[in-house]
């Protein structure tokens, strides 16, 4: 054998290898791998993705700055987002409906329905809505596109290798956190984002690969961007806890305005039926009559938050951007328009809660904080209570601003919002009501997640042969000697038609022992062929599951084939598929059972 030869043999084995490791739930160390290699690539992404929002920007924004949309005319503010929606409702229009789903909630959508497979297609759509949303001055924000990315470069990673689809799942909330570390510049925020968030749960081997994947690119963010937050404010605190009762009004406060701004993007939502194109052209249409007015609402717009945490705005003004970022952001996505919502929400809060800090100044002067640090607290509770995602937020905002002093009551004004909002109101996360109105419901129990996380390649019983139906003497004890615990039964097109325990052949092979040795004595040879679809035997019904499956999937192939049996195949060239193993109902409860006892 040469050199050449053997070298790809071993890679070949070394594969094999891991991805069987990636099969269970305790595959640590192939997953920070991964997670190290999905957190560069997001990173790199990422980077590309910025740059072809700000370069463009800076161009020909009035004095290079890249969200300088207020240096804009009154006619070019109205004309810039139109132009931009026409462009975009004809991409549009030429994809399927499938191929429009973007942002967040797609990308939750394809974890629950579609075990995490995100594909090429999607990811170019994403990146070219993603930047001219932005570039044509739409109410967008940038980091529900770059999880998006994220998420669907770390997918294709997997599918790329084959790996289980166990694995690919972690692979997604690796590129979740990666972009939300790599946009923001908040490594810590982005782990729990990807945890909370997207995948709706936590898990002790989840986090070692997310919290690499998020350093990776924070790393390489910082190289290009430097380390300084997204927001330089000063750094503000509380002056004294007897603001504390109104900072819980303000919760409550934002909590009916994120309560609002959720209710009508559902309702913008339910136009779906009308043509894709001049749903789009009116999202554009609303953006620009509100920037007409107001041009702060165009684009990211963290240039206005950074002005409402300095208290630079009044208090009519903060109102006014505030309603006018609402109805243009949840208008427009709900029309379709192909938008981030984080940002989003962070504007809105810092607005709302920059105007509630002006008017704790005119009612307790003595007492009150700066209308900056309201607007702070506003940002956090506004993101929390809209994502639904109380611990996120807190961090997302104590890394944004750099500011411990803003940890007490940044507690407090998020948990009063989330939970007027979902308490009182009955709102789910953004993400969550998202999905509902495009017929989807996002499942996800303690028993599915722990499915989710196990690939049938670290359960299936490898201890079986194939066999034709009918066999001789001689290879049925063979069989035997090999002490499989399975006979897979081909059938006439050299497919697995059945599944016998060898534990019947051993009981057929011994009561007839007798007839089968006075045979080979007088060379009866049709008396040595025994035909193992009709010897007594409790047989399987079979069907085929791939390689990749969760033990999830699996149950749903049950469930689907009406079979007792699965057997495990990997296709190894075109047209060719090789059975790897077996696997039952009873492996899955038995394997959960021990699990969790």
């Amino acid at each position: 054998m040469s050199t050449k030869a053997s070298f790809k043999e071993t890679f070949e084995n070394y594969k094999r290898l891991f991805r069987h490791k990636l099969s269970g739930v305790d595959a640590l160390p192939q997953l920070s791998i991964l997670g190290l290699i999905s957190g560069t690539i997001t990173a790199g992404v990422i980077l590309l993705f910025r740059l072809l929002i700000e370069w463009p920007l800076a161009q020909y924004l009035p004095n290079g700055d890249p969200e300088n949309f207020e240096g804009l005319s009154s006619l070019m503010r109205a004309v810039l987002p139109i132009s931009g929606a026409i462009l975009i409702g004809s991409i549009w229009y030429r994809l399927q409906i499938s191929q429009r789903k973007v942002g967040v909630a797609f990308v939750m959508e394809r974890l629950n329905y579609h075990q995490g497979y995100i594909t090429f297609k999607s990811f170019i759509m994403q990146f070219i809505g993603g930047v001219l949303t932005i570039l044509s001055g739409q109410s967008a924000g940038r980091e529900g596109p770059a999880v998006h990315l994220g998420a669907a470069c770390s997918s294709l990673m997997g599918q790329y290798f084959k790996l289980p689809n166990n694995s690919i799942r972690t692979l997604i909330s690796c590129g979740t956190a990666a972009a939300i570390s790599a946009s923001f510049n908040t490594p810590i925020a982005g782990v729990i984002f990807a945890m909370e968030v997207v995948m709706m749960e936590y898990t002790i081997a989840g986090f070692t690969p997310v919290i690499l994947a998020s350093v990776a690119a924070a790393i390489i963010t910082q190289t290009v961007y430097g380390a300084d937050p997204a927001f330089l404010v000063p750094q503000l605190n509380m002056n004294s806890l007897a603001e504390v009762p109104y900072i819980i009004l303000c919760g409550i406060i934002i909590g009916i305005v994120s309560a609002a701004f959720v209710s009508l993007l559902q309702r913008a939502m339910r136009f779906t039926e009308h043509d894709i194109f001049f749903r789009i052209l009116a999202a554009g249409a609303i953006t620009a009559a509100t920037a007409i007015m107001f041009p702060q609402i165009m684009g990211v717009g963290y240039d206005t938050v950074n002005q409402a945490l300095l208290g630079e705005f009044g208090l009519l003004m903060l109102c006014a951007i505030a309603a006018a970022k609402i109805v243009a952001t949840s208008i427009s996505v709900g029309l379709g328009m192909p938008n981030g919502l984080v940002g989003p929400t962070l504007f809105i809060g810092a607005t709302v809660g920059g105007a509630l800090g002006l008017i704790a100044q005119w009612t307790m002067p003595s007492i009150a904080s700066s209308p900056g640090f309201y607007a702070m607290l506003g940002m956090g509770a506004m993101m929390g209570s809209a994502l639904q995602a109380p611990l996120a937020a807190l961090l997302a905002i104590l890394e944004l601003t750099q500011n411990p002093n803003i940890i007490l009551p940044s507690m407090l004004i998020i948990v009063v919002s989330s939970m007027v909002a979902s308490e009182v109101f009955k709102q789910k996360s953004v993400f969550l009501t998202i999905l509902k109105e495009q017929g989807l419901d996002y499942y996800n129990s303690p028993v599915t997640q722990a499915l989710r996380r196990v690939s049938v390649g670290a359960i299936m019983t490898r201890q079986i042969c194939r066999s034709d139906k009918i066999i001789r003497f001689e290879e049925a004890k063979e069989y035997l000697r090999q002490e499989p615990k399975w006979i897979l039964i081909d059938g006439s097109e050299g497919k697995p038609v059945s599944l016998l325990p060898i534990v019947d052949l051993a009981h057929y092979l011994e009561e007839n022992e007798l007839l089968f040795l006075e045979a080979e004595e007088d060379d009866l040879k049709e008396r040595l062929l025994i035909n193992l679809l009709e010897i007594p035997a409790q047989r399987k019904d079979l069907a085929p599951l791939y390689f990749q499956a969760t033990l999830q999937e699996a149950l749903d192939k049950f469930a689907e084939s009406k079979t007792e049996a699965l057997y495990v195949e990997r296709t190894s060239a075109p047209m060719i598929t090789r059975v790897l193993g077996i696997v039952t109902r009873a492996d899955i409860e038995n394997y959960y059972q021990y699990k969790r006892g």
